[in-house]
Protein backbone atom coordinates (compact mmCIF):
# COMPACT_ATOMS: atom_id res chain seq x y z
CA UNK A 1 0.00 0.00 0.00
CA UNK A 2 1.64 3.05 -1.09
CA UNK A 3 -0.33 6.00 0.45
CA UNK A 4 1.67 9.09 -1.36
CA UNK A 5 3.81 11.71 -0.28
CA UNK A 6 1.79 14.39 1.02
CA UNK A 7 -0.64 12.86 3.43
CA UNK A 8 -3.44 15.28 5.41
CA UNK A 9 -4.20 15.28 8.97
CA UNK A 10 -8.00 16.63 8.06
CA UNK A 11 -9.92 18.43 10.63
CA UNK A 12 -13.07 17.56 11.86
CA UNK A 13 -15.57 20.14 11.06
CA UNK A 14 -17.86 21.10 13.41
CA UNK A 15 -21.12 23.36 13.45
CA UNK A 16 -22.57 26.30 15.65
CA UNK A 17 -23.46 23.16 18.13
CA UNK A 18 -20.05 21.78 18.00
CA UNK A 19 -21.42 18.65 16.30
CA UNK A 20 -20.06 17.17 13.03
CA UNK A 21 -20.79 18.88 9.98
CA UNK A 22 -20.86 16.68 7.60
CA UNK A 23 -22.03 18.81 4.56
CA UNK A 24 -19.01 20.75 5.41
CA UNK A 25 -16.94 17.60 5.65
CA UNK A 26 -17.61 16.42 2.18
CA UNK A 27 -16.83 20.37 0.96
CA UNK A 28 -13.04 19.88 2.66
CA UNK A 29 -12.34 16.15 1.25
CA UNK A 30 -12.81 17.81 -1.93
CA UNK A 31 -10.88 20.65 -1.28
CA UNK A 32 -8.19 19.00 0.17
CA UNK A 33 -8.22 16.55 -2.77
CA UNK A 34 -8.77 18.61 -5.73
CA UNK A 35 -6.96 21.71 -4.57
CA UNK A 36 -4.71 21.32 -1.83
CA UNK A 37 -3.64 17.85 -3.91
CA UNK A 38 -3.55 15.22 -0.81
CA UNK A 39 -2.47 11.56 -1.56
CA UNK A 40 -4.33 10.48 1.11
CA UNK A 41 -6.54 11.98 4.36
CA UNK A 42 -5.95 10.61 8.26
CA UNK A 43 -9.27 10.73 9.61
CA UNK A 44 -9.30 11.05 13.52
CA UNK A 45 -6.08 11.94 13.80
CA UNK A 46 -5.07 14.50 16.69
CA UNK A 47 -5.77 17.23 14.16
CA UNK A 48 -8.90 15.79 13.73
CA UNK A 49 -9.69 16.28 17.45
CA UNK A 50 -9.63 12.86 18.66
CA UNK A 51 -9.31 13.16 22.02
CA UNK A 52 -13.12 14.54 22.18
CA UNK A 53 -14.64 12.47 19.53
CA UNK A 54 -16.18 9.56 20.76
CA UNK A 55 -16.42 5.94 19.07
CA UNK A 56 -19.53 6.58 17.70
CA UNK A 57 -18.21 9.92 16.12
CA UNK A 58 -15.26 7.92 14.63
CA UNK A 59 -17.11 5.41 12.77
CA UNK A 60 -19.40 7.60 11.08
CA UNK A 61 -16.87 9.69 9.63
CA UNK A 62 -14.48 6.87 8.81
CA UNK A 63 -17.93 5.66 6.61
CA UNK A 64 -18.71 9.45 5.14
CA UNK A 65 -15.03 10.17 4.09
CA UNK A 66 -14.47 6.53 2.57
CA UNK A 67 -18.32 6.99 1.01
CA UNK A 68 -17.39 10.48 -0.22
CA UNK A 69 -13.72 9.88 -1.20
CA UNK A 70 -15.01 7.20 -3.40
CA UNK A 71 -11.14 6.40 -4.31
CA UNK A 72 -9.58 9.14 -5.22
CA UNK A 73 -7.24 9.09 -2.52
CA UNK A 74 -6.53 6.58 0.43
CA UNK A 75 -8.12 6.57 4.07
CA UNK A 76 -6.04 6.50 6.85
CA UNK A 77 -8.25 5.55 10.13
CA UNK A 78 -6.93 7.29 13.36
CA UNK A 79 -7.69 4.11 15.65
CA UNK A 80 -4.39 4.37 17.98
CA UNK A 81 -5.25 4.91 22.07
CA UNK A 82 -3.37 3.90 25.07
CA UNK A 83 -5.52 0.70 25.76
CA UNK A 84 -4.66 -2.08 22.89
CA UNK A 85 -8.20 -3.74 24.00
CA UNK A 86 -9.60 -0.72 22.76
CA UNK A 87 -7.81 0.10 19.70
CA UNK A 88 -8.22 -3.17 18.49
CA UNK A 89 -11.88 -3.24 18.89
CA UNK A 90 -11.78 0.28 16.46
CA UNK A 91 -9.56 -0.80 14.44
CA UNK A 92 -11.65 -3.97 13.39
CA UNK A 93 -14.81 -1.67 13.09
CA UNK A 94 -12.69 0.71 10.89
CA UNK A 95 -11.56 -2.19 8.73
CA UNK A 96 -14.91 -3.19 8.00
CA UNK A 97 -15.85 0.52 7.17
CA UNK A 98 -13.28 0.01 4.28
CA UNK A 99 -10.77 2.52 5.16
CA UNK A 100 -7.26 1.62 3.13
CA UNK A 101 -5.14 1.97 6.43
CA UNK A 102 -4.37 2.74 9.98
CA UNK A 103 -2.68 5.23 12.53
CA UNK A 104 -1.88 4.12 15.54
CA UNK A 105 0.03 6.91 17.93
CA UNK A 106 2.37 5.62 20.85
CA UNK A 107 0.74 4.90 24.19
CA UNK A 108 -0.08 8.19 25.90
CA UNK A 109 0.63 8.83 29.98
CA UNK A 110 0.78 5.05 30.67
CA UNK A 111 4.34 5.39 29.46
CA UNK A 112 4.97 1.58 28.88
CA UNK A 113 8.52 0.24 28.13
CA UNK A 114 9.80 -0.32 24.96
CA UNK A 115 8.95 -4.26 25.10
CA UNK A 116 5.73 -3.20 25.66
CA UNK A 117 5.36 -0.75 22.97
CA UNK A 118 6.29 -3.73 20.45
CA UNK A 119 3.37 -6.01 22.03
CA UNK A 120 1.13 -3.24 21.85
CA UNK A 121 1.49 -2.84 17.92
CA UNK A 122 2.25 -6.04 17.28
CA UNK A 123 -1.08 -7.33 18.34
CA UNK A 124 -3.22 -4.55 16.75
CA UNK A 125 -1.44 -5.08 13.59
CA UNK A 126 -2.09 -9.19 14.22
CA UNK A 127 -6.01 -8.11 14.74
CA UNK A 128 -6.43 -7.23 11.27
CA UNK A 129 -5.41 -6.92 7.59
CA UNK A 130 -5.06 -3.27 7.20
CA UNK A 131 -1.90 -1.68 6.46
CA UNK A 132 -0.71 0.06 10.13
CA UNK A 133 1.44 3.39 9.82
CA UNK A 134 2.64 4.11 13.62
CA UNK A 135 2.73 7.65 14.87
CA UNK A 136 5.64 8.28 17.22
CA UNK A 137 5.57 11.99 19.02
CA UNK A 138 7.34 12.07 22.14
CA UNK A 139 5.81 15.72 22.88
CA UNK A 140 2.43 14.87 22.76
CA UNK A 141 1.93 11.28 24.44
CA UNK A 142 5.22 11.08 26.95
CA UNK A 143 6.89 8.17 25.28
CA UNK A 144 9.00 7.55 22.60
CA UNK A 145 8.91 4.73 20.28
CA UNK A 146 12.95 4.11 19.80
CA UNK A 147 14.36 3.56 16.30
CA UNK A 148 15.46 -0.06 17.42
CA UNK A 149 11.61 -1.03 18.19
CA UNK A 150 10.67 0.95 15.27
CA UNK A 151 12.62 -1.95 13.24
CA UNK A 152 11.65 -4.76 15.28
CA UNK A 153 7.71 -3.40 14.01
CA UNK A 154 9.03 -3.20 10.88
CA UNK A 155 9.83 -6.98 10.02
CA UNK A 156 5.40 -7.29 10.67
CA UNK A 157 4.28 -7.39 7.35
CA UNK A 158 1.31 -4.99 7.34
CA UNK A 159 3.30 -2.23 9.41
CA UNK A 160 4.19 -0.48 6.39
CA UNK A 161 5.87 3.03 7.59
CA UNK A 162 5.95 5.37 10.69
CA UNK A 163 5.07 9.06 11.17
CA UNK A 164 8.09 10.66 13.51
CA UNK A 165 7.87 13.56 15.26
CA UNK A 166 11.57 12.63 16.58
CA UNK A 167 15.03 14.10 15.62
CA UNK A 168 16.45 13.25 12.27
CA UNK A 169 18.96 11.07 13.38
CA UNK A 170 16.20 9.20 14.06
CA UNK A 171 14.99 9.18 10.56
CA UNK A 172 17.56 8.53 9.07
CA UNK A 173 18.36 5.41 11.16
CA UNK A 174 15.02 3.86 10.77
CA UNK A 175 15.52 5.07 6.50
CA UNK A 176 18.82 2.96 6.40
CA UNK A 177 17.94 -0.05 8.27
CA UNK A 178 14.00 -0.36 7.63
CA UNK A 179 12.95 -3.69 5.17
CA UNK A 180 12.28 -2.80 1.67
CA UNK A 181 9.02 -1.05 1.13
CA UNK A 182 8.87 0.50 4.82
CA UNK A 183 8.20 3.95 4.45
CA UNK A 184 9.19 7.33 6.65
CA UNK A 185 7.00 10.32 7.03
CA UNK A 186 7.59 13.23 8.55
CA UNK A 187 4.91 14.16 11.38
CA UNK A 188 6.54 17.95 11.61
CA UNK A 189 5.77 19.83 8.34
CA UNK A 190 9.13 22.16 9.26
CA UNK A 191 10.95 19.21 8.99
CA UNK A 192 9.26 17.78 6.12
CA UNK A 193 12.13 18.57 3.33
CA UNK A 194 15.41 17.93 6.10
CA UNK A 195 13.38 14.47 6.66
CA UNK A 196 13.77 13.36 3.07
CA UNK A 197 16.73 14.71 2.17
CA UNK A 198 17.44 12.03 5.09
CA UNK A 199 15.35 9.16 3.49
CA UNK A 200 11.82 9.99 4.62
CA UNK A 201 9.44 9.12 1.86
CA UNK A 202 6.74 12.01 3.05
CA UNK A 203 5.17 14.00 5.10
CA UNK A 204 1.56 13.47 7.57
CA UNK A 205 0.86 17.24 7.29
CA UNK A 206 -1.24 20.03 8.56
CA UNK A 207 -0.58 22.88 6.64
CA UNK A 208 -1.17 21.20 3.72
CA UNK A 209 -4.80 22.40 4.85
CA UNK A 210 -3.62 26.05 3.53
CA UNK A 211 -0.36 25.17 1.25
CA UNK A 212 -0.65 21.44 0.11
CA UNK A 213 -0.31 22.64 -3.78
CA UNK A 214 3.00 24.10 -2.68
CA UNK A 215 4.33 21.35 -0.18
CA UNK A 216 3.48 19.51 -3.24
CA UNK A 217 5.29 21.34 -5.47
CA UNK A 218 8.39 21.33 -2.88
CA UNK A 219 8.44 17.37 -3.06
CA UNK A 220 8.40 17.10 -6.51
CA UNK A 221 11.31 19.63 -6.91
CA UNK A 222 13.46 17.69 -4.14
CA UNK A 223 12.59 14.16 -5.96
CA UNK A 224 13.46 15.56 -9.31
CA UNK A 225 16.91 16.41 -8.00
CA UNK A 226 16.05 20.26 -7.95
CA UNK A 227 17.18 20.75 -4.88
CA UNK A 228 17.72 24.39 -4.56
CA UNK A 229 14.02 25.11 -5.46
CA UNK A 230 12.79 22.77 -2.89
CA UNK A 231 14.85 24.90 -0.34
CA UNK A 232 13.52 28.47 -1.89
CA UNK A 233 10.00 26.53 -1.72
CA UNK A 234 10.49 25.19 1.77
CA UNK A 235 11.79 28.77 2.95
CA UNK A 236 8.97 30.62 1.91
CA UNK A 237 6.52 28.01 3.44
CA UNK A 238 8.44 28.06 6.77
CA UNK A 239 6.43 31.05 8.51
CA UNK A 240 3.18 28.64 7.64
CA UNK A 241 4.85 25.49 9.24
CA UNK A 242 5.47 27.03 12.15
CA UNK A 243 2.85 29.34 12.47
CA UNK A 244 -0.02 27.01 12.70
CA UNK A 245 1.25 25.53 15.41
CA UNK A 246 1.79 28.83 17.78
CA UNK A 247 -1.63 28.09 19.23
CA UNK A 248 -2.60 24.35 20.13
CA UNK A 249 -2.93 22.08 17.00
CA UNK A 250 -6.24 22.42 15.30
CA UNK A 251 -6.66 25.89 16.98
CA UNK A 252 -4.65 27.46 14.23
CA UNK A 253 -5.61 25.90 10.99
CA UNK A 254 -9.37 25.70 11.90
CA UNK A 255 -9.01 29.30 12.17
CA UNK A 256 -6.78 29.64 8.90
CA UNK A 257 -9.81 27.23 7.09
CA UNK A 258 -12.41 29.67 8.48
CA UNK A 259 -10.58 32.83 6.74
CA UNK A 260 -10.39 30.55 3.52
CA UNK A 261 -14.16 30.51 3.14
CA UNK A 262 -14.16 26.82 4.73
CA UNK A 263 -16.96 26.60 7.71
CA UNK A 264 -14.88 24.45 9.84
CA UNK A 265 -16.32 25.66 13.22
CA UNK A 266 -14.65 26.21 15.91
CA UNK A 267 -12.88 23.41 18.49
CA UNK A 268 -13.64 21.16 21.56
CA UNK A 269 -13.29 22.27 25.13
CA UNK A 270 -10.79 21.88 26.56
CA UNK A 271 -9.31 23.59 23.56
CA UNK A 272 -10.41 27.43 23.19
CA UNK A 273 -10.21 29.48 19.97
CA UNK A 274 -7.39 31.76 19.44
CA UNK A 275 -7.54 35.01 20.88
CA UNK A 276 -7.22 38.26 18.70
CA UNK A 277 -3.86 39.02 18.90
CA UNK A 278 -3.16 35.16 17.86
CA UNK A 279 -5.95 35.59 14.80
CA UNK A 280 -3.75 38.25 13.64
CA UNK A 281 -0.89 36.73 13.17
CA UNK A 282 -2.92 33.59 11.68
CA UNK A 283 -4.01 35.94 9.24
CA UNK A 284 -0.48 37.67 8.48
CA UNK A 285 0.32 34.32 7.45
CA UNK A 286 -2.45 34.07 4.42
CA UNK A 287 -1.25 36.84 2.72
Amino acid sequence: MDFGRLITAMVTPFDKQNRIHWGETARLIDYLIEEQKSDSLVVCGTTGESPTLTDEEKLELFRFTVGHVAGRCKVIAGTGSNNTAHTIELSKEAEKLGVDGLLLVAPYYNKPSQEGLYQHFSVIANSVSLPAVLYNIPGRTGISISAETTLRLAQIPNIVATKECAPLDQVAEIASAAPAGFKVYSGDDAAALPAMAVGAYGVVSVASHIVGGPMKEMITSFLAGQVDEAAKLHQRLLPVFKGLFECPNPVAVKYALSQRGYSVGSVRLPLIPPTEAEAECIRGLLN
